[in-house]
């Protein structure tokens, strides 16, 4: 019987290595299968009343037009200070494009704050869901975003309200906003500055250190152009690498502290900024140090 079973072994074996010297050319030259190509998102061409808001349009008292094209699902609408995340595509009246977050293939967030006037006043009366044309004169198509060189000129936006994120309302602007108080202390540099709140920490930061704050920023006429408490969400950065006003003004608190700071143009971004989106002139923040890393 041991002598049957052997050769019977053998040709087991040898079934399987023919198996797979038949099988391991196809595994050699086998080529990895690439996905296909996703298509390119493409923006929509312009409404054929791209020029000029149709007889049917309803034109608010700012000069702003607008239609509704789909209607919202109801419920609460953006406040001055939300975050709104929008699908939209916007066109000179010559039906050049100007912006389109269709093709990032998502919805865009902005702050309400940011958007231009135009924009935010459309958009605060919309719900989730809704989708609006908008024809803004170039009296509401001033500041904010999407930002468009040179002079303001009207456009005419598609806007369809995605979601919406109830913000907190920012800081109010302080009294002294336009000037420093008596009581204010003065550094050699020129930098002045006033304690609100004291903290507990012990530890002052240096040049290199890594800080986490909140900070609101005015300019001195009360316009305020940047707060993370606006954003909720704190802000981390090397002292080493901010203006020159903060990298001073933030190794003179401790964590726990807030202050407020008043900062010649010589220790911000100076009379002509150089860097997009910059202000000019003296500043006013008020900076709470949250941590040193």
């Amino acid at each position: 019987a041991g002598g049957m079973l052997r050769p019977l072994r053998h040709a087991v074996v040898a079934t399987t290595a023919l198996a797979a010297l038949s099988i391991s050319p196809l595994i050699a030259t086998a080529q990895p299968i690439e996905p296909l190509p996703r298509a390119r998102p493409v923006a929509p061409a312009a409404p054929a009343d791209v020029a000029e808001a149709p007889a049917d349009a309803t034109k608010n008292a700012s000069g702003l037009a607008w239609k509704i094209l789909v209607k919202g699902q109801g419920g609460a609408r953006p406040g001055p200070h939300d975050k709104v995340f929008v699908v939209f595509s916007g066109w000179t009246p010559a039906g050049e494009l100007i912006d389109s977050s269709i093709l990032d293939g998502e919805p865009r967030a902005f702050l309400m704050d940011d958007l231009v006037k135009g924009l935010s006043e459309g958009l605060g009366a919309m719900t989730k869901g809704e989708k609006r044309r908008f024809w803004i004169p170039a009296a509401l198509a001033t500041s904010g975003r999407p930002r468009r060189r040179g002079a303001p000129e009207p456009s005419v936006f598609d806007v369809e309200l995605a979601d919406l994120v109830s913000m907190p309302d920012p800081m109010p602007v302080p009294d002294d906003v336009e000037a420093p108080p008596a009581d204010a202390k003065r550094t050699k540099s020129g930098l002045v500055y006033k304690l609100i709140k004291r903290g507990k920490g012990k530890e002052h930061p240096t040049a290199s250190s890594m800080v986490e704050v909140h900070y609101t920023g005015w300019t001195p006429d009360g316009q305020a152009f940047d707060s993370s408490l606006a954003r909720g969400k704190t802000v981390s950065f090397r002292l080493s690498g901010v203006i020159k006003g903060w990298t001073e003004g933030v190794q003179l608190m401790v964590v726990g502290d807030r202050a407020r700071f008043w900062i010649p143009a010589a220790l911000a971004y100076g009379n002509t900024p150089t860097r997009e989106g910059a202000p000019a002139g003296p500043l006013v923040f008020d900076i709470e140090l949250v941590s040193i890393r």
